[in-house]
């Protein structure tokens, strides 16, 4: 008998939508539940738009100060990416952002229209970060803003997605914004996942089996300051906005964080990213400024694979 995949949660939350789907009907109701209540506890946590969150009330004076547990794997997740890119995605860049006018909700950014760009902020990187797993205490630099932007929506998706097939048993796929994990068996045939581009249509439909995938773009959290469009991702190298080579790539990986920290540094890293993937064997499917697409090893040319 043919599995068909259930939709088992549909919801807009931090910042993004949210869709779950599990291969038993009988286990959709409880996997909305662990999702949504996974999104609220991150949400609480680790945002950077909100006042209350717990990585906003810090005080980033360098002194270590104890942080809840799974801030603490926010944190480790983010150290994890800019471990895996050399650097090319570092949890820093926050303070850099909001010198570009992105400190708040991207609805309320957009809201306000052009707005002058912010003095140079302090540059630090994410060898400046101290974390103590063991005891929980994190020491951030004077002046720093952490941004989990590149890493905590993939972790998020990873521990879902584990989290709901521990319990249920059941196959699951997880999609928060385009970061797309996978637990359990898949429905016969596999995942059937459509990659979509910049416009929203569906470029490509690729089939899942097990693997991880995650999409990084420069053309949908945008926004204008001193009459320049910006987007989200930053170059840590310079701390301004990545140069447009790529608006688009996604790859795969075997958790969504690890594809969601190349995608994010592929974007970063512009013509030098094709052969970057490559070599570190992850296949991805890149969609240029111009709209011309390419693909390393291993992923399909086209239709479903």
């Amino acid at each position: 008998m043919r599995t068909i995949p259930v939709l088992a949660a549909q919801f807009s939350a931090i910042g993004t939508s949210c869709r779950i789907l599990v291969t038993s009907r009988f286990t959709a109701t409880r996997a909305g539940e662990i999702a949504l209540h996974d999104v609220e506890r991150l949400d609480d946590v680790a945002s950077r738009f909100r006042s209350d969150s717990e990585i906003r009330r810090l005080a980033n004076n360098g002194l270590p100060q104890r942080v809840s547990p799974l801030l603490g794997d926010v944190v480790e997740a983010a150290l994890r990416a800019a471990v895996l890119t050399d650097g090319l995605v570092d949890p820093t860049i926050g303070a850099a952002m909001e010198a570009f006018g992105y400190d708040d909700d991207l609805d309320v950014v957009r809201a306000r229209g052009d707005r002058p760009v912010s003095g140079p902020p302090a540059r630090s990187t994410w060898r400046s970060i101290r974390y103590d797993a063991a005891l929980h205490l994190l020491a951030v630099p004077p002046g720093g803003v952490l941004d989990f932007g590149a890493s905590a929506k993939a972790l998020l998706a990873d521990r879902i997605a584990a989290s709901i097939h521990d319990e249920t048993g059941s196959g699951v796929l997880v999609d928060l914004g385009g970061d797309i994990a996978t637990a359990g068996a898949p429905p016969a045939g596999g995942w059937r996942i459509g990659v979509e581009g910049p416009s929203g249509k569906v470029v490509q439909t690729v089939l899942g089996s097990g693997q991880a995938f995650a999409t990084s773009s420069t053309a949908l959290r945008t926004w204008t300051s001193a009459g320049v469009q910006r987007h989200h991702i930053i170059d840590p190298r310079t701390g301004s906005p990545a140069e447009v080579v790529w608006r688009q790539v996604t790859v795969a990986g075997r958790t969504a964080l690890e594809a969601n920290s190349a995608s994010t540094a592929a974007v970063v890293l512009g013509s030098a990213a094709p052969s970057w993937l490559a070599a570190r064997g992850l296949p991805a499917l890149l969609i240029g400024a111009d709209g011309s697409r390419r693909h390393t090893p291993g992923w399909p040319e086209e239709g479903a694979a």
